[in-house]
Parts: structure tokens; sequence; C-alpha cells
């Protein structure tokens, strides 16, 4: 396995903070961003992880700029675009992503070898 994999990674740290910050919910519950199917029974709304908002295979790393809260059901609806909602899906995380981070910037989220930083 190659170094930078574990930079993907979110790490324990990374993952309590980004619950904290996010209040332990599902941003696009927050918002009832396509939740007509909400069922509060379904495991998919109860299993929440933290989503990538530069993915994993585009070398996005595992830092709290890079990641939200979000239910299985919309990290399915992000990853698998099963409805076109990634673009859109995308954009809703970049915004507030952005109010939450002044400096934020999507070059600052990727695994780049030969980095200064």
């Amino acid at each position: 396995m190659p170094n930078y994999t574990k930079l993907l990674q979110f790490n324990k740290d990374t993952i309590r903070t980004i619950q904290q910050r996010d209040n332990y919910s599902c941003l696009f519950c927050r918002i009832g961003y396509h939740c007509e199917e909400f069922n509060p029974n379904k495991m998919d709304f109860i299993i929440h992880d933290i989503m990538h908002f530069v993915p994993k295979s585009k070398m996005g790393l595992g830092i709290e700029e890079n990641g939200v809260e979000g239910c299985r059901y919309h990290h399915h609806l992000l990853d698998n675009g099963n409805q076109s909602l990634r673009k859109e899906m995308l954009s809703i995380m970049e915004n507030y992503l952005k109010s939450l981070y002044p400096s934020w910037d999507k070059s600052n989220l990727v695994y780049k070898k030969w980095s200064t930083k």
C-alpha cells in the first residue's frame, strides 16, 4: 500500500472534529435535500459517514476542509449519482465548507507528492 493512502483517509481525530463541527447530523438532511423518502427507522438515515468533497479516487485528502457528515442515504446519492444529483450536492458542500473556512480552496484538498507545504 503506498504511503500516501493514509493521507486520503479521515483519521479518528478528524472524524470526531467533523462530527462535532456538523453537530452529529447529515448536512443534506438538515436542509431537507431530497428527503421525500425519509424513513426514520431506515438504517440509511441512522448510520452516518464522513463524505469527501474531493473523493479519494481523485486524491482527496482526509482533512476537515474536505469532509462533511452525511447519512448513508445521502452519501449513496452523492457517490452513485443515480439521480444526477452529484453536481448540485457538491455545490451545497462547497458553499457549506466555504462558510466555515474563509480561505477554503479546492486545490488545497488534493494530495500533491511534491508539495512544499
